[in-house]
């Protein structure tokens, strides 16, 4: 196995083992949105940088 594919592994194994922790409702609410968005926050800011420079996406 490649480093890549180790760590993306072990990032895999901990989202699911913390993407929904806690005793209610609320909690596993809070720490389901703060693996979303630790997990998807890098991978979006990835393409929108990819689109954003590809001058496929303008704004007026």
């Amino acid at each position: 196995m490649t480093m890549k594919k180790i760590s993306l592994s072990l990032l895999a194994a901990a989202t699911l083992a913390l993407a929904a922790c806690g005793p209610n409702t609320a909690t596993r609410a809070t720490t389901g949105a703060a693996t979303g968005a630790v997990v998807a926050g890098p991978v979006g800011a990835v393409a929108g940088a990819a689109l954003g420079g590809s001058g496929a996406v303008r704004v007026k």
